[in-house]
């Protein structure tokens, strides 16, 4: 990555964060709720049957609802784990939340040992976090790379999540960047591509 690519992310980076410390607690809250609701609205999510989630850092968009209200209406619900044997994160389903999560790799909730891995070609629909996004699809992320080979091995819908503050004009990307198919924030739903199938 040249320098002055680096120094753009690096840069970005700080001015969303600096933004989203200006969100309240119930700003947050509020969002977050907005932003469950406008996905649950959504052809494809009805049509899921098998979600990978992400548990929300504090500075992240909340879906932990979605988690609970999908287990109980039967959809298969999966999270990241992080395997430090390949350096990477797998898919693996949950069933119970109060069982089935633990506080893992860097203080991220992630399932237990004991939840079985998801083939990737199975989800119906993955929700992406990130730090910023712009409306082509592209993501910024923290800068560890992990999601971006998790979003590489991917098949089906890819959905990025944001507050709208997180929404920017253009993000700095380099030609291996994966784009998502959509982007959601409380405000909008976005598809950036044509919608890919949901796989029966």
């Amino acid at each position: 990555m040249s320098d002055v690519l680096q120094l753009a992310k690096t840069n970005l980076r700080a001015q969303i964060r600096a933004e989203l410390k200006k969100m309240s607690p119930a700003e947050r809250v509020a969002a977050s709720q907005a932003a469950c609701a406008r996905l649950e609205q959504q052809e494809i999510w009805r049509q899921a049957h098998a979600i990978l989630f992400y548990a929300p850092l504090p500075e992240e968009l909340d879906i932990w609802q979605l988690v609970g209200d999908s287990l109980a209406t039967g959809k298969t619900v999966a999270l990241p784990r992080f395997d430090p044997e390949k350096n990477a994160y797998a898919a693996c389903q949950i069933q119970e939340i109060a069982r089935d999560i633990r506080n893992g790799q860097f203080g991220i909730r992630e399932p237990q040992e004991t939840c079985v891995k998801i083939p990737l070609n199975r989800l119906d629909l993955i929700l992406v976090p990130g730090v910023a996004f712009d409306l082509g699809g592209h993501r910024l992320g923290r800068g560890k790379g992990f999601y971006d080979q998790l979003l590489a091995a991917l098949k089906g819908p890819t959905c990025g999540v944001a507050f709208d503050q997180q929404v920017v004009s253009q993000i700095p990307v380099e030609p291996h960047d994966v784009r998502l198919s959509c982007i959601l924030t409380p405000s909008r739903w976005q598809w950036v591509a044509s919608p890919r199938p949901v796989l029966k």
